[in-house]
């Protein structure tokens, strides 16, 4: 059942009364375990999407909007707050941030708390994949939501990083040099910016007509200590690449790790790219190209589209935008020495 489905034909579906059915839509902590997953379920299966700014209207406007992201400590993401924060407090809003650490429990955890303290709208980029039980559970929030450099859930508002046009230009750029044996290293696949940045790797190949060996796509997770793991079994097999791209923030430094431990010096021995700008990158010797995008014009979209949404300007439709992002040539890149001096 889609279309019309009200709050009635959730609690009737799930057995329960229709102030059971808001409280578990309102995130309210007084709904026992089994009644809290049966109307989720309810929602899931009817496809009952609550009005948001109905809603808001109901429980009256708190004038602040929430943010869950995985640490406020990385500088990428402080720029994005600070810009969302520039934005809301322009329009009178105040910004309440929660770090979830990466944990879908936490994300969970802290997405309750924001609605049962009537957040008038939400921000989330969630660092675990998107589940059907996750896209239910975001429905079943009473405020509009914008998602942070995610494609998923179709039906909800977002900004995201062209990470597939960024990766295309890097690979492209390391196969000008000479490059064939290029590895990359992402997150895992079922993460928008990993996904997107398999599918520019990928591309580049088949627009250079060069052979992509798939062994070297690592897309296991973004975190340093999983860099300089995958980073270490490349280097250390038969065949190892002559360029790597980093395709995470986080990744460049265990992926430099392994490199130096290794024996090896950029760009001499390898070719290196990064995804995400630092201070790293900027002060290593030599200085790292990376892929570059603006986290203060993400952060930006971020808060104007869900003012938007608010206000109730924008298009009954999903709202997507999608941030260019560039590659900056830095000093870590050349031609690949030949297989014997390596």
């Amino acid at each position: 059942m889609k279309g019309n489905v009200t709050i009635r034909d959730v609690a009737r579906s799930a057995e329960v009364s229709v102030g059971t059915a808001s409280r578990v839509i309102n995130g309210k902590a007084t709904v026992g375990a089994d009644v809290r997953g049966r109307v989720l379920k309810a929602i899931e299966a009817l496809g009952y999407r609550p009005d948001a700014i109905a809603q808001s209207m109901r429980r009256g406007s708190t004038h602040v909007i929430g943010c869950v992201i995985r640490d406020i400590n990385i500088p990428s993401l402080a720029a994005f707050v600070h810009a969302a924060h520039n934005v809301l407090d322009r329009a009178g809003f105040s910004l309440l941030v929660s770090n979830s650490e990466g944990r879908e429990d936490r994300e969970r955890e802290l997405l309750m708390r924001l609605n049962s303290q009537r957040s008038d709208g939400i921000m989330i980029g969630p660092y675990t994949a998107m589940t059907p039980a996750f896209d239910t559970f975001l429905r079943s929030l009473g405020a509009p939501i914008v998602m942070v450099d995610r494609d998923e859930p179709p039906w909800a508002d977002a900004v995201m990083v062209d990470h597939a046009g960024a990766t295309r230009k890097a690979t492209s750029r390391l196969i000008d040099l000479g490059h064939q044996r290029i590895a990359l290293l992402t997150g895992g696949p079922s993460i928008y910016p990993a996904r997107e940045r398999i599918r520019g790797f990928t591309e580049a190949f088949e627009i250079k007509n060069v052979a992509l060996d798939r062994t070297l796509i690592r897309a296991n997770s973004f975190l340093s200590p999983e860099s300089f793991r995958q980073t270490s079994a490349l280097l250390a097999a038969k065949d190892p690449p002559t360029a790597i791209i980093a395709g995470g923030i986080d990744m460049l430094a265990g992926v430099i790790r392994a490199i130096r431990v290794r024996g090896l010096t950029i760009p001499d021995d390898i070719s290196l790219i990064g995804a995400g700008d630092s201070e790293l990158a900027e002060l290593h010797m030599p200085a790292i190209s990376v892929q570059h995008w603006d986290q203060g014009e993400v952060g930006a979209a971020a808060a104007s589209l869900l003012l938007a949404r608010i206000r109730q300007v924008a298009s009954d439709e999903p709202q997507h935008i999608l941030v260019r992002s560039e590659l900056i040539e830095r000093d870590s890149t050349s031609a690949p020495r030949q297989r014997s001096s390596l």
